[in-house]
């Protein structure tokens, strides 16, 4: 993978997903300065860098996907909800690409990941992009990660069946889980809001498509 090469020649490109996305609906000036602040072609590989900005998900091996330019920036806005995020959890870390994204809205992104190789190759691209507020886990994130919670906000990357109440008790009251649930091609973005009598509400939004959320870690 290559940060610089095609980087140096991607910001009309790049120019164009912004343009796109604010079509899309995405408003937030913070969500798409982020988007525009970190470079999608790193992420990928180089045989397919070329498509880095256009507005699909694509391969990243071992049989995952990026997501597309505007789920993760419709994902991060759902989550930013207008404040300072202190802490995120992401869930399907991947390739690093939303967790980078995150860590412009965050102060500490902690991103799960069941796939080694997928973590290893996330962690040298992030490096090399010099972030340094995302922590990459090889772990199973089926049901987050109690040990460093409460979270500000849980963005969940592979679709679920359902949501479980063990990873909604761990968002900070007024915090948000956004989640695709649903299985095969009926499949929706779901947010919780955790509210602060200590109950949820949940919003069903739009018709989504991701890779199913695996347990074990390989």
């Amino acid at each position: 993978m290559s940060v610089s090469g095609i980087g140096m020649t991607s910001q009309r490109a790049r120019m164009r997903m912004l343009e796109r996305l604010k079509e899309q609906g995405i408003k937030n000036p913070v969500v798409l300065a982020a988007m525009n602040a970190v470079p999608r072609h790193p992420f990928l590989e180089e045989s397919i860098q070329q498509r880095a900005y256009d507005d699909t998900p694509l391969p990243i091996g071992q049989g995952q996907t990026i997501s597309s330019p505007y789920i993760v920036a419709r994902s991060c806005e759902l989550a930013l909800r207008g404040q300072q995020l202190e802490r995120v959890l992401e869930i399907g870390g991947g390739c690093g690409y939303q967790a980078a994204v995150l860590s412009k809205l965050a102060k500490e992104v902690l991103s799960l990941e069941r796939i080694a190789k997928l973590v290893g190759r996330a962690r040298v691209t992030l490096r090399e992009l010099r972030i340094n507020n995302v922590l990459m886990k090889n772990v199973d994130g089926s049901l987050g990660f109690k040990a460093a919670a409460p979270y500000d906000a849980i963005v969940v990357a592979a679709v679920m069946p359902f949501i479980p109440d063990e990873l909604k008790l761990q968002l900070k009251p007024g915090g948000r889980l956004i989640a695709p649930v649903g299985a095969g091609e009926s499949q929706r973005l779901i947010m919780v809001e955790a509210e602060l009598d200590g109950g949820f509400r949940e919003s069903e939004l739009e018709a989504v498509k991701f890779v199913p959320l695996l347990s074990g870690v390989i």
